[in-house]
């Protein structure tokens, strides 16, 4: 047996872990991630041997049961692995999401009128189309509440294509569908809010609106402790979870509450690091590197490094590699395993004047109507001189671009699990299910016509 030298181990532990970190560091690596997820969701969902315990596990409660004087309270109520997932999971996500909205409006590509004005009626116009073809569609039909479905872009998967496909596409169009994607996001995110929300108890909404505003005044008082936003932020997902209102828009709202200003300004970080610097040189000893008055100094340098950077940052920072290597895997294991009883249920094309096609409205909706309406706005803001062409870009390369815009995925598969409540729940589960698979087709066709074209398109430039 042979005995690898520690020193050797440590070696390769060490490389394993920054080649691990350089792995998850590329743009593509999450949305690689989430289509496994999705393959296994798939497996687990049609396996013989799988699919019963799969679905148990996500019907499984959760809530807990207090009984007491003749009464009896459930919290939360009707809660399971899957509304878990779903509910509180994903609010953390959303959370995120709205961290990065908040970004980009504060200093990014949705800081200025005339930077945001192409991006968001570009987006406009990428949610209008397709909610239409689904409403064309499905009018009338029992799968006519599902409009929502196709009006969302999944920013992971289109920006993880951009950066496989490299110089091919112009850095301006990169920036242009990463603002659109968010100014996407923000849309639908209004579209679950209002329109897929429960029956609202306007008493909790309330007392959530005041604990909002209580934490804004916070915010403006220049309040940066983290435990002054965390404990509000549970109490306001509670409320919405009760009021009526979708839960994970709680994780948006607050996203917006949280301070983006730094605790300490540059001015205070360079005096305060200088002089700890020349603390260390003080405290210098040959024998021990370093002791522990360089380490007390360098903790102290540590603290003010932290406190320069803003909260939302940091948060943004720090949940990122949780929400794109863990939440979102998980949601699509949980939401994208579709059980296929047969051949004939691939046919998502289906249509009866009774339940009408949830799979013709999202695959046409996302495949079609959203670079058909993101390409259409955009000309039309750039002829009325409200948005500007972005640069080394062609109308071409633009729609290439817009295609990727078709794919909807987490978005799209998060409203399809709120849409359908209405109907019978044999009804629903059947219109959930074509309409998953539809937006996975729908997604896969938008990622390989997008980056076809735009290969397609590159090989032209560069001939000319």
């Amino acid at each position: 047996m042979r005995i690898i030298p520690r020193y050797t181990r440590v070696k390769y532990q060490h490389v394993f872990e920054l080649g691990t970190i350089r792995l998850m560091a590329k743009p593509w690596i999450s949305g690689v991630l989430l289509m496994l997820s999705v393959i296994v969701a798939m497996l687990l969902a049609n396996l013989p041997f799988t699919k019963d315990a799969y679905h148990a596990f996500l019907e499984t409660s959760l809530s807990i049961s207090i009984k007491g004087h003749g009464h009896e309270w459930i919290f939360p109520k009707d809660m399971t692995v899957e509304k878990f997932i779903n509910d509180i999971l994903m609010v953390v996500f959303f959370f995120t999401v709205g961290l990065e909205i908040k970004r980009e409006i504060v200093c990014g590509e949705l800081s200025s009128v005339k930077k945001a004005m192409l991006p968001v009626i570009a987006a406009m116009g990428g949610m209008m189309a397709p909610a239409l073809i689904y409403i064309i569609v499905n009018g009338g039909t029992a799968a006519s509440s599902g409009w929502g479905i196709p009006t969302a872009t999944d920013i992971a998967f289109a920006v993880g294509i951009m950066s496989l496909l490299g110089d091919r596409v112009p850095v301006s169009l990169k920036i242009f569908l990463t603002a659109l994607a968010i100014a996407d996001d923000l849309g639908a995110i209004l579209v679950v809010a209002f329109f897929y929300g429960g029956e609202i108890n306007l008493p909790l909404l309330g007392i959530a609106v005041l604990i909002l505003f209580l934490v804004f005044l916070l915010n403006r008082a220049g309040v940066k402790k983290m435990i002054y936003y965390l404990v509000p932020a549970v109490a306001v997902w509670i409320l919405f979870y009760y009021a009526g209102i979708h839960a994970t828009m709680s994780g948006v709202v607050m996203a917006m509450m949280i301070p983006m200003e730094a605790r300490y300004k540059r001015s205070y970080f360079d005096r305060k690091t200088d002089r700890y610097q020349k603390m260390m040189v003080e405290y210098s000893d040959d024998s021990v590197s370093p002791n522990e008055e360089q380490r007390t100094c360098l903790r102290n340098i540590s603290h003010i490094a932290r406190g320069t950077v803003g909260m939302s940052y940091r948060l943004e920072h720090a949940l990122n590699p949780w929400v794109n290597f863990l939440i979102m895997p998980i949601f699509a294991i949980a939401n994208a395993g579709v059980e296929i009883p047969g051949l004939s249920y691939l046919n998502f094309f289906q249509y009866s004047p009774e339940i009408g096609s949830v799979g013709l409205g999202i695959y046409f909706g996302l495949l079609f109507g959203k670079p058909i309406g993101i390409t259409v706005a955009s000309w039309i803001a750039i002829k009325l001189k409200v948005g500007e062409m972005p640069s080394n870009a062609s109308w071409k390369m633009l729609f290439a671009v817009a295609c990727l815009g078709g794919i909807g995925f987490t978005m799209s598969i998060f409203v399809d699990t709120l849409s359908f409540g209405d109907q019978l729940p044999e009804v629903m589960m059947h219109l959930r299910n074509l309409g998953k698979i539809a937006i996975l087709a729908a997604s896969l066709s938008a990622g390989i016509l997008g980056s076809l074209l735009i290969s397609l398109f590159s090989k032209k430039n560069n001939n000319i």
